[in-house]
């Protein structure tokens, strides 16, 4: 028979923790009212996406220029279509916290906070993608832990969106300002390109999001998360790799959905996209000649092969949308004296500006180390044609065995770290709408989530890093292990 007290201990894992009264805001309030600036808290009748207040609506803060606060548009970002989303079968009552972070001197951190009534004891904090909001995983992460009973917090990485600053030629004097597209006459300026944004707060914020969310917690419940687990995609992604190698006492393991990988050698984002940029247009001339120069210049880049339905190609749907914008943002950031127009986005080489600038040195201040320190799953699609997988996941996945050979202070093993390829997977899930042939990743970055707390908890090996077969889900003994063989199947 087990003593009285671990069975006690065991209760408090297996059954919801129903809050005294409820979960009350006077008591999260209390507990984290000087940490918050203009908090907005109210109790919910559910507090999934079924509930139109659970999200504000877009350009709902005031005083801010349209587009810097977009939470309806950034929690479709990252998800399925209507349809294929995370299913919602039940309400989740309980509190929604959200404010601005009184820490941050720039002003714009934000911070979010679900406490559902029923609580299973566990906290997820949820990284952003993108220059997105603290909303932005609420389709995608939010709705699939409430509904198990998770406490839920998210941040927006420390910084706004964008503002938008013409619609119209002539390009304007901004120095700081990205045009949407190649053929587009908008420009926008992203807030994290401004001074005293570095890119380095994206990881002081995703720890300080879940020290705030462990206050709240512990305040709304009555004591501190048993578990807590990180969980993001893309740049949020990347946010998990730092939260499992910097904050070990916050984090009990993490899910990596795409995440961007850091490095100031190549490859890494600025040497991977000018390619893709610079030979697009040739591409296109060519007729989408498959076999050509500029097709095979941009799948020596590291990008996975084209898909071409009548005139319209998967390829074009990345120029269109992020290749050109997210190089102008990364390089405005990390390298600011380039001339982004008049010398070019795709002859930008990242080798040559290493002598004219401090571009390597301003990749290594927020660079990933590989050195986990708690269990990571790291999800990707072999068909990310803005993060290539062999450049951002795989890359990752090196550094990690790298750092692994080094071995450990003092403390044992290396926590576990898994790669799971989703063959046809690609960065953006409605793109699926488009071309069916791609796989969505939601599902299995979820499937993961769960797999990394049956790890955590019940000390169950994580299935082995794998392909996961177009169609087909992780497997505990796959039909084939490591890296796909091919990166797309028809």
């Amino acid at each position: 028979m087990l003593p009285r007290i671990r069975c006690a201990h065991l209760l408090l894992l297996l059954v919801p923790f129903s809050a005294r009264a409820g979960v009350t805001c006077a008591d999260v309030l209390k507990s984290l009212g000087n940490q918050l600036v203009d908090p907005t808290c109210f109790q919910s009748a559910d507090l999934t996406t079924a509930n139109p207040s659970t999200t504000p609506a877009n350009n709902s803060l005031t005083g801010l220029p349209a587009g810097a606060f977009t939470p309806v548009t950034d929690r479709g970002v990252i998800a399925p279509s209507a349809g294929k989303r995370t299913p919602i079968t039940k309400t989740v009552p309980g509190v929604q916290l959200n404010a601005r972070i009184a820490s941050d001197p720039a002003g714009q951190a934000r911070f979010l906070l679900r406490l559902p009534n029923d609580w299973n004891g566990r906290l997820v904090v949820a990284g952003a993608s993108g220059t997105r909001s603290e909303f932005n995983g609420d389709f995608a992460w939010s709705d699939y832990v409430l509904q198990q009973g998770y406490a839920y917090a998210s941040q927006n990485k420390g910084v706004l969106n964008l503002s938008i600053v013409t619609l119209v030629p002539p390009p304007p004097a901004d120095p700081l300002a990205c045009r949407l597209n190649p053929a587009s006459p908008v420009f926008v300026h992203f807030f994290d390109n401004d001074p005293g944004q570095p890119f380095t707060r994206w990881a002081e914020f995703m720890i300080k999001g879940a020290q705030l969310a462990r206050d709240g917690v512990k305040a709304g419940y009555g004591r501190s998360p048993r578990f807590s687990y990180a969980v993001g995609t893309s740049n949020g992604g990347y946010q998990v790799r730092r939260a499992v190698e910097l904050a070990p006492d916050l984090f009990d393991g993490g899910v990596d959905w795409e995440g961007t990988f850091v490095d100031e050698h190549a490859p890494n984002i600025l040497t991977d996209l000018p390619p893709a940029i610079l030979n697009f247009p040739d591409y296109v001339a060519s007729g989408f000649n498959g076999a050509g120069t500029a097709a095979n210049n941009i799948r020596g880049a590291g990008y996975p092969p084209d898909i071409v339905s009548g005139a319209v190609s998967f390829w074009g749907l990345y120029n269109a949308q992020f290749w050109e914008v997210t190089q102008c943002q990364w390089q405005k950031r990390l390298d600011p004296t380039y001339d982004t127009y008049g010398s070019g986005t795709g002859t930008y080489n990242y080798v040559s500006r290493l002598s004219f600038s401090d571009v390597g040195a301003q990749f290594a201040a927020f660079a990933t180390t590989g050195k986990i320190r708690r269990p990571l799953v790291t999800v990707a699609g072999t068909m990310d044609a803005l993060l290539p997988i062999d450049h951002h996941a795989r890359a990752y996945a090196r550094k990690v065995a790298a750092a692994s050979k080094h071995g450990r202070d003092n403390d044992g093993d290396r926590p576990a770290s898994r790669l799971y390829e989703i063959q046809n997977g690609n960065h953006i899930e409605t793109f699926q709408d488009v071309f069916p042939q791609l796989e969505l990743i939601e599902p299995h970055a979820q499937r993961a989530f769960d797999l990394l707390v049956r790890q955590v908890e019940n000390n169950v090996p994580l299935p082995p890093d794998q392909c996961v077969p177009r169609g087909r889900s992780i497997a505990d003994s796959p039909a084939q292990a490591g890296h796909c063989a091919s990166l797309f199947v028809p």
